[in-house]
């Protein structure tokens, strides 16, 4: 059975720090691209970051740069999300989700978490 479970939100001061951490089984990690996507209250999916399968290549969208790091460790199955500096802005649901290919679309991906709640605010 596949699962990917996300922990590590909360709720964070704007300019504060926080990891999310996303932990997979029942498929072969080390073989899938990971992703991170939100989606804020009302709005849709974002695709925010992706490693590839040996964490060798990792992107981000623009609105995330030098703020955010994806990274994973294929020994514990588990990738990250490092969120440095964030904004009122970066208040979603943060999901990771699994894929075979690279995409960074938001969708059509494998596999998908259940979520992880990040709220910013003083």
């Amino acid at each position: 059975q596949v699962q990917l479970v996300e922990s590590g939100g909360g709720l964070v001061q704007p300019g504060g720090s926080l990891t999310l951490s996303c932990a997979a089984s029942g498929f072969t990690f080390s073989s899938y691209w990971m992703y991170w996507v939100r989606q804020a209250p009302g709005k849709g999916l974002a695709w925010v970051s992706g490693i590839n399968p040996d964490g060798g290549r990792t992107y981000a969208t623009d609105s995330v740069q030098g703020r955010f790091a994806i990274s994973r460790d294929n020994a514990k199955n588990t990738v990250y999300l490092q969120m440095n500096s964030v904004k009122p802005d970066d208040t979603a649901v943060y999901y990771c989700a699994a894929g075979t290919t690279a995409s960074a679309t938001a969708t059509g991906y494998d596999y998908w978490g259940q979520g992880t709640q990040v709220t910013v605010s003083s």
